[in-house]
């Protein structure tokens, strides 16, 4: 299996959006509707993460996507805003691929950890992130971003299900 890792282009914008939503139907399955049914991100939020540099893609021998990770800098961390793995795809170890990539690169620009926001009951991903070495951030160690984030999620009606803020020291 041929797989590289390479900056995301604008051009790979309907096909991650095209993963998002294969990735998103695994929730229905444990009955999380509203999950599996969430638009991915907007075309124009894609493009903000591309033209930033902050937008990676797995890629298949012909240079298809098959995975895609964003990224967010909140409080002098590297924040997974999302990492998404076809289901074709999956159990390839292609999302901890991205992770360590992502991880090398945060390290490189001096970052202390890499953050992110997961439900905790879905093998797939609080039990997931704790193998990739993730520790669940204490309520009252959340730092002013991360609570901003959790303040929209909650907004956005994903509290419905428990979730967490991770972090993982570089």
């Amino acid at each position: 299996m041929h797989l590289v890792i390479r900056l995301a282009k604008k051009d790979d914008i309907p096909r991650l959006r095209d993963i998002e939503r294969a990735a998103g139907r695994q929730f229905l399955d444990i009955g999380m509707r509203a999950v599996a049914e969430d638009e991915p991100p907007a075309p124009e939020v894609l493009r903000q993460y591309i033209d930033a540099d902050r937008a990676w893609v797995h890629t298949d021998a012909r240079d298809v996507p098959a995975a895609y990770v964003v990224v967010d800098l909140v409080d002098g961390c590297v924040h997974i805003e999302q990492v998404s793995v076809d289901p074709g795809h999956a159990r390839k170890r292609i999302g901890a691929g991205l992770i360590e990539h992502v991880a090398a690169w945060a390290k490189e620009h001096g970052a202390p950890a890499l953050t992110l926001t997961t439900f905790t009951g879905v093998a797939w991903n609080g039990p997931y992130y704790e193998r990739c070495g993730f520790r669940t951030v204490p309520e009252a160690e959340l730092t002013p971003g991360l609570r901003g984030i959790r303040a929209e999620e909650a907004a956005h009606g994903l509290d419905q299900w428990p979730r967490t803020c991770m972090r993982r020291a570089l």
